[in-house]
């Protein structure tokens, strides 16, 4: 009998480990790395968001994969205050155990396989492709997604803000994409973990009722509290939006046990609560921000996109592994454009998650 074929076989290589003989160039510094690579959070966790975490600690018993009933009400309460969605019921929120967990299992928990395609924008986060790959469905990538043939598509990806770009889709062709999907039956899920990361643009998300007419019908929404509440590492998110759907997903999750463990369920609860602490650090973001987009291009580079999100998407015009290795003799690691599409392959994505020493040290070598 034959050996099976290992699923990791369908997978692309795992794109970071290509940057690690860089991350050494730039390791070997003077200055220490600047790393600007991956966008993780750096600054602290909100003190009122570790008591909320610390106050839950002691929690022996199982928790529930739908979460508490203060969690839920947290979540519904959130979604209608700042994505101005309307008649969010307990039915309408699921809690996840990150968003990169849900994004690259959705495809197989929807039960799509052969045959089936997952649509997802050219230029994207390496997961939504990673998803369709380990259910064995077809990945499409697209330009503009009505432009897609409907036959066979099981789900569309929107991502706006987007990662790697910073590109907001107008509310107009949100209203014009949901309308396509819903016409032709296709599922539709929009990553909106940038949301409150707008810059330059105000993004607008497709449970708003200007674009979804007030009906989650074939629509979910994807949110994350990594970014906004520097939660990374609580690995706490949510889905939002069509009420059938999630809860099919919720059917799903109970028995393969994908519960957010209690205390963390706790921390959201707090961290949806208060919006000061999003503010503060939104103001950090925007800072770092200006100075690093200012020094970029005093350097040369041009900055396209990037109205919104974490990152600079930036280029001198050539291929962007010679970016990465110049600016890693500089110290300073970043992204190539490739990792999200042969359509980046003259961008390089800069990140704004390092601490303001360490940015102020970019902007000095850049200098």
């Amino acid at each position: 009998m034959s050996a099976a074929v290992p699923v990791s076989s369908r997978l692309p290589v795992f794109p970071w480990d290509k940057l690690t003989p860089y991350k050494s160039t730039a390791a070997a510094h003077p200055d220490g790395i600047v790393d600007l690579s991956v966008g993780t959070p750096v600054d602290p966790v909100p003190e009122l968001i570790q008591q909320a975490l610390i106050t839950a600690a002691d929690s022996p018993g199982y928790p529930t994969v739908w979460g508490t009933g203060a969690l839920r009400d947290a979540l519904t309460g959130w979604v209608e205050r700042r994505l101005g969605a309307v008649g969010v019921e307990h039915e309408n929120v699921l809690p996840v155990v990150g968003s990169k967990e849900l994004v690259a299992w959705l495809p197989t928990q929807l039960g799509l396989g052969a045959g089936d395609k997952v649509a997802y924008p050219r230029l994207a986060y390496p997961t939504y492709e990673v998803g369709a790959r380990l259910c064995g469905a077809e990945p499409v990538a697209y330009d503009d997604p009505t432009e897609l043939d409907p036959a066979g598509l099981r789900l569309l990806w929107l991502n706006s803000p987007s990662n790697p770009t910073g590109r907001v889709l107008p509310k107009d062709e949100l209203v014009r994409i949901v309308a396509w999907a819903r016409e032709h039956g296709v599922l539709l899920f929009s990553d909106e973990c940038y949301l409150e990361l707008g810059w330059e643009a105000e993004p607008v998300s497709v449970l708003h009722p200007d674009v979804c007419g007030g009906s989650y019908e074939g629509i979910v929404a994807v949110h994350s509290l990594s970014k906004r509440s520097n939660l990374a590492g609580y690995r706490a998110a949510f889905v939002a939006g069509d009420a059938a759907v999630l809860g099919e997903l919720l059917l799903i999750r109970k028995h393969g046990g994908m519960m957010t463990p209690a205390p963390v369920q706790a921390a959201m609860v707090a961290a949806l609560a208060d919006d000061t602490h999003v503010a503060e650090q939104r103001a950090r973001y925007a800072q770092r921000r200006a100075v690093l987009r200012e020094a970029l291009e005093a350097h040369g580079f041009r900055i396209e996109h990037s109205e919104a999100s974490l990152y600079l998407w930036a280029t001198r015009d050539e291929p962007c592994w010679e970016t990465v290795e110049y600016l890693a003799g500089l110290g300073i690691l970043v992204a190539p454009g490739d990792f999200y599409g042969p359509a980046g392959d003259r961008f390089v994505r800069v990140a704004l998650t390092a601490t303001d020493e360490r940015v102020a040290a970019a902007v000095k070598r850049l200098a």
